[in-house]
């Protein structure tokens, strides 16, 4: 495979038409179904279903996305390297988290850091939590910040150390019916509508609580997203409570945060390999900042 081949692949993903990727790539249109062929055949997977009305990715061509884009970004960063000679080399960093809400706790950390190495050169991605232990492995992320997966996979060079563990909130609209109570019983939460996690997206714990809460309601009073994000901005809306870690929550929102009776506070930390960690200071550096930081509404301390 090459290149121009990847190139064809992410902009026929990113635009599900092979006519705009065409032009987006300057190129004929037989040209990039021509690449996609032969891409295909060099895999032995399909990457795309077509018909004469659309175009979707399979579920091979989403597993295949990340490798694409990691390799042409490292094609494009290794001619760059050389197009000036006496230009000062950069040091990168990879970051990964599972969704904006702990992307935004890095500003103050990454300020920091920038002083301790000038030549720093960020790259923050968002992480499926599936894929989180092969983008380590295979370098694709140096450090990702999540909260706890299940056990790590044996055999996976990823180690996980625990920053704080953050409580389970119900969160409801200032307006709710709920927004004066100082705590909450599961029952609580009978009558009102639901605005749930997709149980493919959420952690073990909270797919469990989700199962318990949903009980028998009907599908007319349950909304499921995609995101905490989306959760938020559902339940901000009027649509219904939530239950998440608190740490999901922007502080900007206009929501009551209300205890939970009998939900267990989750672990929230960071995965990165031992071995990079020794051999990478801006790494080491960072993951020393994350276990000194003051964790928003923390309960435990992760320790040394």
């Amino acid at each position: 495979m090459n290149t121009f081949q990847l190139s064809c692949f992410l902009a026929v993903a990113e635009t599900l038409n092979f006519a705009r990727a065409a032009e987006q790539l300057h190129v004929t249109q037989p040209a990039v179904t021509q690449q996609i062929h032969s891409l295909e055949k060099e895999l032995g997977v399909t990457l795309f279903h077509r018909t004469t009305r659309i175009v979707r990715i399979t579920g091979e061509g989403l597993a295949f996305l990340g490798d694409a884009r990691r390799m042409v970004d490292i094609s494009v960063q290794a001619k760059k390297r050389f197009e000036h000679p006496g230009q000062e080399a950069i040091r990168t960093l990879s970051v990964g988290c599972h969704g904006y809400a702990q992307l935004f706790l890095l500003s103050p950390l990454f300020r920091r850091l920038a002083q301790q190495y000038p030549d720093l050169h960020p790259n923050l991605r968002t992480v499926p939590f599936q894929h989180l232990y092969r983008m380590l492995d295979e370098g694709e992320v140096d450090l990702v910040l999540a909260f706890r997966q299940a056990e790590i996979p044996r055999g996976t060079q990823s180690v996980y150390r625990e920053l704080c563990r953050v409580p389970m909130v119900c969160i409801c609209a200032e307006n709710h019916p709920l927004a004066a109570k100082k705590c909450l019983a599961p029952e609580d939460l009978a009558p009102h509508r639901l605005v749930l996690l997709d149980p493919a997206r959420a952690r073990l714990e909270a797919a469990q609580m989700q199962g318990q809460l949903i009980g028998d309601r009907g599908p007319a009073q349950l909304y499921f997203c995609e995101s905490a994000e989306a959760a938020v901005v559902l339940v901000e809306a009027g649509f219904g409570v939530s239950v998440l870690p608190d740490m999901f929550i922007p502080p900007t929102a206009l929501l009551m945060r209300i205890p939970l009776e009998g939900a267990e506070a989750v672990s929230f930390g960071v995965y990165y390999k031992a071995k990079a960690l020794q051999s990478d200071p801006a790494l080491k550096s960072l993951v020393h900042m994350l276990r000194e930081e003051h964790w928003p509404r923390e309960q435990l301390r992760g320790k040394e």
